[in-house]
C-alpha cells in the first residue's frame, strides 16, 4: 500500500488498495515479516449496505491487515444469483470495498470460490457470515468453509460473524423490483 501524503489524491489512495493476485504475493512478505495479522474475507459485494460495513469492520478487528477477495463478473456467474448480477461491474465493487479505511487490500478472483486464492494468501484468519459453520469438515456440506482446512493446517483459526439482522442484497434487489 502507498503511504498516505497530503500531495497524493484520495482516488489513487483507494485504487492503491486494489491488487492483481501477482502484487498480492509481493507485499504478503512485508506483511509477515513486520508480523502483521492477516485477515481474509470474501464476496460479492454486489450493493453495499449496513450488512457488509458491519461484517467487514468486525472481520478487520481480527487481526491488523484485512484483505477481501472480490468474485469477478465472470465468478459471480458462476454462482447462479440470477441474470442481473452482479449490478456493478467488478472494478466499481473492488474500488467501493477498498475506500474502506478498514481495508487493507482488495484482490479480485475469477474461479467460483476463493480456495486457490486462499490457499495463496494463507491468512492467520478467515472468516465468512454466520450462515456457513466453522467446525464443519464436509466440503460437501454447505455450510463447509472453502479453504477452511487449509488455514487450519496452516495454524490459521476460521472464524464466522454474525450478519446483521434485515441487510442483503437479494432483500434489496427484491425491494427495488417490487417498488416498480
Amino acid at each position: 500500500m502507498v503511504p498516505y501524503t497530503k500531495k497524493m489524491p484520495a482516488l489513487d489512495i483507494i485504487k492503491s488498495k486494489i491488487y492483481s493476485r501477482e502484487a498480492l504475493l509481493k507485499q504478503l512478505p512485508v506483511w509477515r515479516f513486520n508480523d502483521q495479522k492477516l485477515v481474509f474475507t470474501n464476496g460479492c459485494f454486489d450493493i453495499i449496505h449496513l450488512g457488509h460495513i458491519d461484517y467487514l469492520a468486525k472481520a478487520s478487528d481480527l487481526g491488523d491487515e484485512l484483505i477481501v477477495g472480490i468474485n469477478s463478473d465472470a465468478s459471480v456467474k458462476l454462482l447462479n444469483k440470477g441474470n442481473s448480477r452482479p449490478l456493478q461491474d467488478e472494478q466499481s465493487r473492488a474500488l467501493i470495498i477498498a475506500s474502506l479505511h478498514f481495508v487493507t487490500a482488495v484482490v479480485l478472483f475469477d474461479e467460483e470460490t476463493p480456495q486457490a486464492l486462499i490457499g495463496v494468501i494463507k491468512p492467520n484468519v478467515l472468516v465468512k457470515g454466520a450462515d456457513y459453520d466453522a467446525n464443519e469438515i464436509n466440503a460437501k456440506n454447505k455450510r463447509f468453509i472453502v479453504g477452511s482446512d487449509s488455514v487450519r493446517a496452516a495454524g490459521g483459526i476460521v472464524k464466522t460473524l454474525d450478519y446483521l439482522e434485515g441487510y442483503s442484497t437479494s432483500a434489496i434487489e427484491q425491494k427495488i423490483k417490487t417498488s416498480f
